[in-house]
Formats: structure tokens, C-alpha cells, sequence
């Protein structure tokens, strides 16, 4: 047995003490590589003690947020880790939020200091960012960052060599801070503890981690990616950070690494399964993709088992925490249109309007609970206690926003995100069935189904598309659709665009698809 094994068998570990034991034990293997370089873990253990030891020595208490608004790469990770090695709490904040976002995110984190690269320096230049900045390199910076004096992380940093005093980590203590995307209203702290962050790890003792090399093509500040990283340095393996994703780089990556792992979301295995030549790289070494975040269609599923090697497994769930479901897909192609079953030791439930538990086979909220839940929204008591549900034992659910119902076999199939309800008429709507209609169509490459406001039906579903030619008809496709559909659920429009805006981890933005057409006729 390993030093690493040992903690791996434990009930609970901290992910900077499992990095310490892999750079023990495994020191000249890769732990982050990014299109400038890579680390060990050796160098990747040593750079986090001496962020640990720099906060340390400023001052910086355990349970205080460190900020982090940059792209991935191997320094942002080290920052990240080390911060967490100091009993703080990692707070990465997204870079693709406007800037008066952003500073708010920071202030409401109440971090003391924020790292920030390049482009983000620039951006803020002009907000009121209280927080000390630190600039992860020196290319070509101003003299001044934002509302004052930036420092070189570098220079910051304490000695190589200098060691942290050890830190106490309980845990219910919290790990890192987590921006919702803010796509329904303003972001919201989502704090993750210590223990949410090792039931991601333990969950994986059979997925290969500790060999692995992982494709990392999503940004870093999101949990989407955050539960493939995370997993990949806990059990010793190498996480390849891409940067920005264009599905013909990300094959040319993986096939240059040999990548064994990776998590994408449903529209990068979209576009990369769409390239004519995707059958021309050697994916062989691959074990274990898998998807998360956004619906992810029956047929793109069937596509991806068929013709790229390895398991695909969709796991189900959210931020917040609550349950998960996962769906083997090679596994179950008759499950292709569910996501899964819930995983072991998740439970989920399904309720109606007024918290009460549906029958089996009914339609539900989804709510669920598991050894993996965030301890709450950061500051915000009245909004956590809104996001949970109880059960007549006093169990502790977390509600998931979404409608859906389990089958025969206790597959869970969702139907929509319960905000995105169309109810025309008295009818209850659910714009995923006709998208999966309208998807169907052969001038239709990508589609979305929003409510509009109708004086004749309260609401009216609309659709926006992404037709795949100039020359597609709007009329035939909405004349198309309608036939397929009930007469309740027909569609009053279509809108064609050219993209559909889709957030950094592929969300459709359906409230800004709603912002463009109001006062559009429906």
C-alpha cells in the first residue's frame, strides 16, 4: 500500500494531502499540462505551499476567498489548490460575465485578494475592485491594474521551499466558491464543502483516474469541469487544460496525449462528431467520456457510442448538489433518451406544486439528496432554505428545478427545466418535446422553444433555429413541425438566427432568446 492508497481508502481526505502523497510518491509524473507547458506533481505540490505560505504570511485567515478571473492553465490550478492547502476557500469567477459582474461577484465573495491574468486586468481597469490583485505573468501589463497597484504573482509568492503551517480541514469546512451562471437572475454563491469534494473523488474508485490523462476543454471556474480536474489530481493522474475549445484542435490534442478521459458538454460532442473527418484520428487510447450540463440527445448519444472508443456515461445533476443520476449509455442503448438512474447513495423524489410526493410513473419536481451537497448559497440564507425541500423525517433534499418522471426500470427522463414551462391555454407545455421534433428536421441544425406572452393563450411556444441553409423555409419547417405535434403544443412562429447563444459550458440562453423577440408577434 501507497501513502495515496491509504488516504484513498479512508473515509474522507483532503485533496491538498493527496497531492502531497502523490508527489511522494509519483513526483515526476504530470499532473497539469497546458498549451505552455506542464507541471509535475512534485513542482505542482511545492508552488501550492508557497501560495499557502504567502497568504499565510499576509495574514489571510482559513475560510477567507481567494478570487481567480482567468484562463485555465497550470499557474490558475496551483493558486486554486493552493489556496484550498491554506484552509481558504477557492473562488474561481468567470471570465466571460461583464465586468460590473464580475466586481460585483468579488465583493459579494469577500476575497481580500484576486488573481487575475491579462486580459482580465484590462477589463476591470475600470471597475472598483477593493481586493488585492495579483497578475499571474507580466506580459505586457500596464503599470497600474485595476483601482490601484497589481503585484506580479511571482514576486508574491513566498520562497521555493518555504512550507505553510498545517491547517485543520473538517469536513464540513468549504472547499470553494462557485458563481451560478446567472442566466436566471444574479449569480449566486454556491459554497461546496470539503466532503462534497471528496464523495466526487471516492465516487470514482472504478473509473481509471489514476492512470489517467484528461481532456479538460470547459472553463475552469465551472463544476462541470471542476468534478473531472479535481478527481484526475486526487487520484494521480494528468489533466490536459485546452483553453479554448474548437473541435478540430481538441481531437488533435487528444490524439497527441494518447487522452484517456475527458468531459465534455452535449454541444462540443456536437460539433466535434459533425467534422467529415473525425474518423481519421486515432482515439484508441480513450476509457471514459462523459457529458453533463445541457440535454443530450438520444441520436448524438447513439453517434458517440458507435463510432468513438470508450464508455460514455452522461451523469445528471447540478451544482447545488443534491443527487445524481448516471447514465451508462454503451451500456443501455435502450436508455438513451433518460439520464440514468440514480447513482449509490443519491436519492431522488418527485413532487408537485404543493411539495407533495407524486406517484410512481407521474410527472414531478425533481428534488434529491446525497452525501454530495453544498452547504449552502454564500450569504444568502433565505435563498437556500427556497432551494430545499424536507421530508416528513426532516431529510434534507435540494430541489433541481427540473420536471421529469422515472420509468418501469427506475431510469429518470426529464422533460424540462420547470422555469421553462409553457402553459398555453391551461396546457402545460414542455419545449424539450418539440425541440426533439423540430431537431428532426433536415434543414434544422440546432433549435431552441421558448414561451412568449399571447393575449389569446396567456403563452405561446415559439421557436428560434439554426437553419442549416440559406434556402431553409421557415414556413415548410413550421408547417413540418406542427403536423408532427398535438394541437395543443403546435408552434406559432419560427425565428431563423445564426447562432444560438449558449453559455461557456453550452446552456442555451433562453432568457436572452426571450429578451430578443420581446415585442416580436408571436
Amino acid at each position: 500500500m501507497t501513502i495515496a492508497s491509504d488516504l484513498l481508502a479512508t473515509g474522507f481526505a483532503t485533496l491538498p494531502d493527496l497531492i502531497r502523497a502523490h508527489a511522494r510518491e509519483r513526483g515526476s509524473s504530470t499532473a497539469i499540462a497546458d498549451p505552455q507547458g506542464s507541471i509535475d506533481y512534485a513542482t505542482l505540490d511545492r508552488t501550492m505551499d508557497r501560495v499557502a505560505a504567502a497568504l499565510q504570511r499576509d495574514g489571510i485567515a482559513a475560510g477567507q476567498a481567494i478570487a481567480i478571473v482567468a484562463a485555465p492553465s497550470t499557474s490558475y490550478l496551483s493558486v486554486f489548490l493552493g489556496a484550498v492547502r491554506a484552509g481558504c476557500v477557492a473562488t474561481p469567477i468567470a471570465p466571460s460575465a461583464i465586468p460590473s459582474a464580475i466586481a460585483a461577484m468579488i465583493a459579494d465573495s469577500g476575497a481580500p485578494i484576486v488573481v487575475l491574468d491579462e486580459p482580465m486586468a484590462q477589463a476591470l481597469a475600470d471597475e472598483r475592485v477593493t481586493a488585492r490583485i495579483l497578475l499571474l505573468s507580466d506580459a505586457d501589463l500596464p503599470p497600474e491594474g485595476p483601482s490601484g497597484d497589481a503585484e506580479l504573482l511571482e514576486h508574491w509568492l513566498a520562497p521555493d521551499g518555504a512550507r505553510p503551517t498545517p491547517v485543520a480541514i473538517a469536513p464540513g469546512d468549504a472547499f470553494n466558491i462557485i458563481y451560478s451562471s446567472g442566466t436566471t437572475g444574479t449569480p449566486k454563491g454556491i459554497v461546496q464543502s470539503h466532503a462534497m469534494r471528496w464523495a466526487h473523488i471516492a465516487r470514482n474508485s472504478a473509473a481509471g483516474f489514476d492512470t489517467a490523462v484528461t481532456m479538460i476543454a470547459t472553463p475552469l471556474y465551472s463544476n462541470t469541469t471542476l468534478v473531472s480536474v479535481l478527481p484526475t489530481l486526487g487520484w494521480g493522474g494528468s489533466v490536459v487544460l485546452m483553453g479554448k475549445f474548437d473541435a478540430r484542435g481538441y481531437l488533435t490534442l487528444a490524439e497527441r496525449y494518447r487522452a484517456t478521459h475527458t468531459m465534455l458538454v452535449p454541444v462540443q460532442y456536437q460539433r466535434i462528431m459533425a467534422l467529415p473527418d473525425f474518423d481519421a484520428f486515432d482515439l484508441s487510447a480513450f476509457r471514459f467520456k462523459t457529458s453533463t450540463s445541457a440535454p443530450f440527445s438520444a441520436a448524438l448519444k447513439a453517434d458517440v457510442v458507435a463510432r468513438w472508443p470508450g464508455l460514455l456515461v452522461e451523469f445528471y445533476g447540478m451544482t447545488e448538489g443534491g443527487a445524481s443520476c448516471a447514465l451508462n449509455a454503451t451500456a443501455h442503448p435502450t436508455k438513451l433518451h433518460s439520464v440514468g438512474q440514480p447513482m449509490p447513495g443519491h436519492e431522488i423524489r418527485l413532487i408537485d406544486d404543493d411539495g407533495v410526493e407524486v406517484p410512481p410513473g407521474e410527472m414531478g419536481e425533481v428534488v434529491g439528496r446525497s452525501p454530495a451537497m453544498m452547504n449552502g448559497y454564500h450569504g444568502r440564507s433565505a435563498a437556500t432554505r427556497d432551494a430545499e425541500w424536507h421530508d416528513a423525517e426532516g431529510n434534507r433534499y435540494i430541489r433541481h428545478g427540473d420536471v421529469g418522471r422515472f420509468d418501469e426500470d427506475g431510469f429518470l427522463i426529464l422533460m424540462d427545466r420547470k422555469k421553462d414551462l409553457i402553459i398555453s391555454g391551461g396546457f402545460n407545455i414542455y419545449p424539450s418535446d418539440l425541440e426533439a421534433v423540430l431537431g428532426q428536421h433536415p434543414d434544422v441544425a440546432d433549435c431552441a422553444v421558448i414561451g412568449m406572452p399571447s393575449e389569446s393563450w396567456g403563452e405561446t411556444p415559439v421557436a428560434v433555429i439554426v437553419p442549416r441553409s440559406p434556402e431553409a423555409n421557415p414556413a415548410d419547417i413550421l408547417a413540418w413541425t406542427n403536423a408532427q405535434l398535438g394541437k395543443t403544443q403546435r408552434l406559432s412562429g419560427i425565428h431563423p438566427t445564426s447562432e444560438l447563444p449558449r453559455s461557456a459550458i453550452g446552456k442555451v440562453l433562453k432568457r436572452e432568446l426571450r429578451d430578443r423577440l420581446t415585442g416580436t408577434p408571436a
